[in-house]
C-alpha cells in the first residue's frame, strides 16, 4: 500500500510540473495588412502608428493603424514585432528617456490616440 501511495504521489508531482512547463507558442503572426491611404493628421504633435498583430487569447488580432501623440517630445514609436520566437509589445522611445509602454486605456483618458481607419 505504502508503494502505490508512493506512486500516485510521484505521479501527482510529475503531472504538476509537467504542468509548469507548458506553455502556449502561437507562432509569428501574419503578415501586415496593407494601408491604402494614410488619414489626415488630427494636428500637430501626432504621429502615425501603423496597424499591426497583437496576441490575445492564443491566437492573434488586428489593431488598425492611428494617430497618437507621444509620451514627450522626441519619442518615436517601435513597431511591436516577433523575432521568430517571441512577440514584443510596442512602445515608445526617445533619446536619453525611458521606453513607455503604449497603453490604449490611458492614452483614451487623455486624449492622445485619434482613430485613423478602425481604432
Amino acid at each position: 500500500m505504502k508503494k502505490f501511495i508512493a506512486m500516485l504521489l510521484f505521479a501527482g508531482v510529475s503531472v504538476l510540473s509537467a504542468g509548469i512547463e507548458l506553455g502556449i507558442h502561437i507562432g509569428a503572426p501574419p503578415p501586415p495588412r496593407a494601408v491604402i491611404v494614410r488619414p489626415a493628421s488630427p494636428g500637430e504633435g501626432y504621429s502615425f502608428v501603423d496597424g499591426y498583430w497583437y496576441p490575445v487569447n492564443g491566437h492573434y488580432r488586428w489593431h488598425a493603424g492611428y494617430w497618437s501623440r507621444p509620451p514627450y517630445e522626441g519619442a518615436v514609436w517601435i513597431a511591436p514585432h516577433h523575432d521568430g520566437q517571441q512577440y514584443f509589445n510596442g512602445y515608445w522611445q526617445g533619446p536619453g528617456r525611458e521606453r513607455v509602454e503604449h497603453d490604449h486605456a490611458s492614452d483614451k483618458r487623455h486624449d492622445r490616440d485619434y482613430p485613423g481607419d478602425h481604432h
